[in-house]
């Protein structure tokens, strides 16, 4: 199978796009995947850490207000879909599976013109223009948060690593502490702001750091690497850890009880996977998304929501560090957030993705009775997997199994929230 993945822009696009590169080669080793991105992009450095193939096409972006630059947009739209015809030949494209941002747009345009099924993922509660467009023109259109309203939508979650879906925080925790230099046996709050950091988060950390260290909590802080030089560690029995980026969110995720940070998707997505409780500050810019993305969580009892003006030095200590010393309270809130995480949207997208092609194929060239499943689900198929041709018949339309979702996906450990004092 061939498969081009448009996601290029932020990590919030690639990561999910990555993550299924991920389960399709897994499930069938014999998959190729171009992903598709522009120069500007965190993609020019993620996409070939991970092994892929990178074809850049010329980025796109719609002006926020009326400029003389809007009047340059079609002719640049119109480049940029050429390009991806271009792609899409050249790989000779099974799929085009679209996470939105600036490659979407012209990739949904190309792909609708070369006759190449579509498949889209909308991250965010508030769908992109870009997904919005590819949602009128398939009807293969899936979520990952539950109130995302669009067209032929059906909620799957987010598709994230699988270090981290697969993360026993319990058993990495020791080691994941000592990589940082952090101390086995007093609580750890974790700080992150994304991949720049948050100043806002830095800042009130700042005026509360003492206080947090003084009860025996440690900080590990990733500080963003244009603020670094702000964050000097001060010396004491209690660590407190500022570094300026972390590659193993894993191991920063498995070191810590609690989290400070912002509610992007896949922060959210994430930190419900592995069962990490936090108190989010949604970005106060945009159009509320990230408030939304936490809400769920906060009204279950997985976190805490704190806006960006309201988060300050007295409101860290005053609401956030009774619940880090509360030692019960952390462990209920773990297994709320755990119970709401779904670790194996990647494999159900990856699922979805190839019977799509297989039922995209059986209607183009009949074949044999029973002969284009199996060979489009491949003799790897994951263990559980549905029969072939359960998600989607071009007749039926598309349905899960089990009431139109998919499962929560895989077991979550017992009460993963925990402070380590007894070790």
């Amino acid at each position: 199978m061939r498969v081009v993945l448009a996601g290029g822009g932020t990590a919030g696009h690639i990561e999910p796009a990555l993550a299924l590169a991920d389960a399709l080669v897994q499930a069938d080793r014999g998959t190729h995947v171009t992903c598709l991105g522009t120069r500007r992009g965190l993609e020019t450095r993620l996409v070939p850490l991970r092994g892929y193939e990178l074809s850049l096409i010329p980025a796109v972006p719609l002006p926020r207000s009326v400029t003389p630059s809007l009047l340059t947009v079609p002719g640049r739209l119109a480049g940029a879909v050429h390009a991806v015809g271009a792609i899409l030949d050249r790989a000779r494209a099974d799929v085009l599976v679209g996470f939105g941002g600036y490659v979407a747009t012209p990739a949904y345009l190309a792909a609708k013109r070369h006759k190449v099924p579509i498949v889209v993922h909308e991250a965010n509660p508030f769908p992109g223009i870009a997904n919005r467009l590819g949602a009128r023109l398939t009807p293969y259109v899936f979520t990952g948060h539950p109130d995302t309203k669009m067209r032929n939508a059906q909620y799957l979650g987010l598709p994230i690593r699988r270090e981290i879906a697969e993360l026993d925080r319990f058993a990495l925790g020791d080691k994941a502490r000592a990589h940082f230099g952090l101390r086995p046996d007093l609580p750890v709050l974790l700080v992150f702001g994304g991949s720049q950091g948050a100043r806002s988060l830095n800042l009130a950390l700042a005026g509360a750091v003492g206080a947090i260290r003084t009860a025996g909590v440690q900080v590990l802080h990733v500080t963003g690497p244009r603020n670094a030089a702000e964050a000097e560690p001060p010396a004491g029995a209690v660590p407190y850890v500022a570094v300026p980026y972390v590659d193993r969110m894993d191991l920063a995720y498995a070191a810590a009880d609690f989290a400070l940070c912002r509610a992007g998707a896949m922060t959210c997505a994430e930190l419900t996977a592995v069962g990490l409780p936090a108190a989010f500050v949604p970005l106060p810019i945009g159009n509320g998304e990230q408030r939304l993305n936490a809400l769920p969580i906060v009204q279950r009892g997985g976190g805490l929501l704190v806006e960006d003006d309201e988060l300050t030095p007295e409101w860290i200590m005053g609401s956030l560090l009774p619940v880090l010393t509360n030692i019960d309270q952390v462990a209920a809130m773990s297994e709320a957030a755990a119970a709401l995480g779904r670790r194996d949207a990647d494999r159900w997208l990856a699922r979805a993705v190839i019977d799509i092609v297989a039922a995209e194929a059986a209607t183009r060239e009949p074949a044999q009775p029973g002969s284009v499943p199996e060979q489009a689900w491949g003799r790897d198929r994951p263990a559980g997997a549905p029969a072939p041709g359960s998600l989607f018949t071009p007749s039926a339309g598309r349905q899960f199994p089990a009431g139109g979702q998919p499962a929560s996906g895989g077991q979550h450990p017992p009460a993963t929230g925990r402070h380590r004092q007894s070790r």
